[in-house]
Parts: C-alpha cells; sequence; structure tokens
C-alpha cells in the first residue's frame, strides 16, 4: 500500500492561514502604535498650544500681581474637572508660589509639580497626579516679566496639563475597532484561502475521477480538457496507457499464435494415430488430446491475464447473455432441454474481457446442459462483492464434498459424460484472474448451481 505523505490542500491552507494570520497581527500592532503616536502628538500639541496662549496672555498690574489680560480660548478651561487645566505658580518666592493663578477648571484643587528648574523659555514635560486622582500630562515653562514700575524681574511657572484619559480613550475606541475589522478581514481572506485552493486543486480532484473511471472500466483514456500545468502528466499518462493497450494486444497475439503453431502439429499426430488402430497409436492419440487441452488451458490463461491489466475493461452483460442463450439453445437443441433466463436485475456491466466472459458462462452453461434432465435456469443480480450469476440444474447434482474437488484440473464428477475435465477449472481460474470467483452448491432445482461473481463496472 502506498504511504501517505499528507495532504496538499492542508498544507497550502495552514502554510497561508499562518501568514494571513502573522500579517495581521503585525499590521494591527503596527496601526495601533501609528494611532497611539499620532493621538500623543496631537495631545502634546493642544498642550504646548494652551501653554503658549498662557505666555502670551500672562501680565502685570499695577501692584506686581500676575494677571491674564486675555482668558484662553479652550472652553474646557472654564468647565470643573473637565480634564484640560492650566497653572503659574510663582517662582523662588516671588509672586506668591504655588497657584497664583488656576484655571477655574481646577476649582479648589492645585497641581504639585516636580521641583525642576527649567531654563527661561524651556518646556519640560512630567505626568502628575490631577483632581480627582486622575493622572495628567503636563508641560511648563518659566518666564521672567518685568515690573513697569521699578523694572524688576518676576519670574513665574506656567503649566499647561490635561486628562491622559483624552489620550488613551480615542486610543482603545480605535484599537477596539481595528481589531473587530482586521479580525472580519482575517475571516475574509481565510475564506478567500479556502476557495482558492478548491478552485486550483480542482484539475487535480478531475484527475482523480478520470483515472477512477480508466479503472472501472468507463474510459480508455483521460480527457485533454486540463491546465496547461497539469496538461503535460496527461499527456504522458495517455502514453502509457496506449503502450500498456499495445503490449497487451501483441502479448495476446503472441499466445494465440503460439497456440496455433502448437495446435498444427498436434493435429497431425491425431490424423496419424486415427489411421490406425494398435496401441502405440492410441496412446499417441490420448496424449495429444492431453497436448491439446493444455494448450487450451494455458492459452485461456494467458489472454486473459493480459486483459485483466487493460485499461478501460468493460463488457456489457444483456448483450453477452442473450448471445450465449441463443448459441446454447442451438448446440442442445437434440435434447428435450428448456434454457431459460431470469430477467436480470442489473443493466450494467462487468470488468471482463468479452471472450473471457463467454469463455466461462459458456463452460458453465454447457456443463449444466450436459447433466440437465429438462431445465436450466440463468438468473443475474448484484451483490455487494460485484455481478452475481447463478446457474442452475435439475440434474442429479454433486455431492457437497466433491464440489472443491471438481474445480481442479483433469478432475471430473463423473467418467461418463464425455469431457476433458477443464471446464470448471478453466473458469475457476479465469474469475480468480478478474479478481472474482466461482462456487458450486445445491440449485433449488435439485441439481447444481454454479455461482459465478465478478466485478462489477457501471
Amino acid at each position: 500500500m502506498m504511504r501517505r505523505r499528507g495532504s496538499l490542500r492542508i498544507r497550502l491552507v495552514a502554510g497561508t492561514l499562518v501568514w494571513i494570520a502573522a500579517t495581521i497581527v503585525v499590521a494591527g500592532w503596527a496601526l495601533g502604535n501609528l494611532f497611539r503616536d499620532h493621538v500623543a502628538g496631537q495631545f502634546d500639541a493642544e498642550l504646548r498650544t494652551h501653554l503658549d496662549q498662557l505666555t502670551a496672555h500672562l501680565a502685570l498690574d499695577a501692584e506686581g500681581r500676575a494677571i491674564l489680560a486675555l482668558p484662553l480660548s479652550d472652553p474646557r478651561l472654564s468647565r470643573p474637572y473637565s480634564g484640560a487645566y492650566w497653572q503659574v505658580d510663582g517662582v523662588d518666592g516671588i509672586g506668591g508660589g504655588a497657584g497664583v493663578l488656576r484655571s477655574r477648571s481646577l476649582w479648589d484643587h492645585v497641581l504639585a509639580v516636580p521641583q525642576d528648574k527649567p531654563a527661561d523659555g524651556e518646556v519640560h514635560q512630567h505626568r502628575i497626579a490631577g483632581p480627582q486622582g486622575r493622572m495628567l500630562g503636563m508641560v511648563e515653562r518659566t518666564i521672567a516679566i518685568e515690573d513697569g514700575a521699578d523694572g524688576t524681574p518676576h519670574r513665574f511657572r506656567l503649566i499647561a496639563a490635561a486628562d491622559e484619559a483624552q489620550m488613551d480613550e480615542p486610543v482603545a475606541r480605535f484599537q477596539g475597532a481595528l481589531w473587530l475589522s482586521l479580525g472580519v478581514l482575517a475571516l475574509g481572506l481565510a475564506f478567500a484561502v479556502l476557495v482558492q485552493v478548491g478552485v486550483g486543486l480542482s484539475p487535480l480532484r478531475r484527475l482523480r475521477q478520470g483515472l477512477e473511471r480508466i479503472r472501472k472500466g468507463e474510459a480508455q483514456r483521460l480527457a485533454d480538457d486540463h491546465p496547461v500545468e497539469i496538461a503535460p502528466l496527461v499527456e504522458e499518462f495517455n502514453s502509457v496507457l496506449a503502450q500498456n493497450t499495445g503490449i497487451v494486444e501483441r502479448a495476446r497475439t503472441q499466445a494465440g499464435n503460439l497456440a496455433h503453431a502448437v495446435k498444427t502439429p498436434l493435429s497431425v499426430l491425431a490424423n496419424a494415430a486415427n489411421a490406425r488402430q494398435d496401441d502405440f497409436a492410441r496412446l499417441v492419440a490420448e496424449q495429444v488430446g492431453v497436448a491439446r487441452r493444455q494448450v487450451d488451458y494455458h492459452l485461456a490463461r494467458a489472454q486473459a491475464a493480459a486483459a485483466v491489466s487493460q485499461p478501460g475493461l468493460r463488457t456489457s452483460l444483456p448483450a453477452a447473455l442473450d448471445g450465449l442463450m441463443r448459441t446454447m439453445r442451438q448446440l442442445h437443441a437434440g435434447c428435450e432441454l428448456t434454457l431459460e433466463m431470469e430477467p436480470p436485475t442489473v443493466a450494467g456491466g462487468v470488468r471482463v474481457e468479452l471472450h473471457d466472459l463467454q469463455e466461462m458462462l459458456g463452460n458453465l452453461l454447457d456443463n449444466a446442459c450436459k447433466w440437465a434432465r429438462r431445465q436450466v435456469v440463468m438468473g443475474v443480480s448484484r451483490s455487494d462483492d460485484g455481478i452475481r450469476i447463478d446457474i442452475d440444474d435439475d440434474g442429479d447434482g454433486i455431492a457437497a464434498e466433491q464440489c472443491e474437488n471438481v474445480l481442479r484440473r483433469g478432475v471430473r464428477a463423473d467418467q461418463r459424460v464425455p469431457g476433458a475435465g477443464l471446464g470448471l477449472a478453466i473458469v475457476d481460474e479465469l474469475a480468480h484472474l478478474y479478481g472474482g470467483r466461482l462456487s458450486l452448491t445445491r440449485s433449488p432445482l435439485g441439481g447444481l448451481r454454479a455461482t459465478l461473481l465478478l466485478p462489477a463496472n457501471g
């Protein structure tokens, strides 16, 4: 039995699905990071905008206190705990310390910022705790403003902050929509892969079906309507089939020629022996008869063995059975016999060469006619193993212990009936060569039932 090395379909599908899954994961990770970087960039840009506006609007009043000349443009800075905040701290105790000015959104909360000392105009970034325990991203800048009265510089730390949830929530929503979309895309690609592999491998399925039709005898060669990638294989296989058919035909012809070449000198010897009546002539005639039977037996076996290997082997049963019944009725017309054939319950064929089928059924029918008293009946039906052909007669039959013995070459159940003892042996041998079998049992008519089981074809 040929060892299977795995499924080509599974390899193609599995390899493609792994590649799709890896691509989807990498694409999701990359797109998620790109969007996160984009949102973070916008978040930082918005904070810097607030810080720049705060820097531009910060001024000193007549008493040297920090004030805003104009309110900042973002309305969230006026709503308590809106998530957007600003704060102005005095530096080095000048201007009133931490929280000199605060946005209304901070309400009564003062931002606690790291105690670093950025140079004037330099911007620093930090993460700090804000109102309601929320984490804030912040930017700060230190500036100096000269007092108009005495020219004394006042230094302030300007802070703009925003809730990081404003950055995390859009990223989370985008990530959810992104992975859902990529999941749908992956399912669509997986379905497309299954369809593509199915369509791509369909020519191989058609090729297998064509080979099965040849094996069953429904075709002699593969069809030519295959893709260009498979066409060379089909052409080579058809060439092998044609070559094999030629070899089989030559083998059968040579077997026939050999048999004819042997039978000619045997006929000469038989004629010479018949012209004399002594013991030597009788011995020669007897041995010539044995030689002829052996030639017939081995010729039939050789022809059947060659036919079995021929592709597309198929013989229609109805035509073959009708012809045989007509021949047997004419052959035994002088006997008071009734040859009947029950209506076949199958209309297909068998995987047997026509000549060999006629050889087997002819032997069985002839044997039944020799032993029958008045009636021979043939029935055809389908069984689990193939086509079953039953030939019954109403003769004396044979004992059950002799059924197996009479299938041997040269063994006859009764020496009173003419014959060589090769008919049933030839049928049994041919049936086995074609994958069938012959069995002998008691007939419902009282005589012998010969059951020939042959492989079905169609």
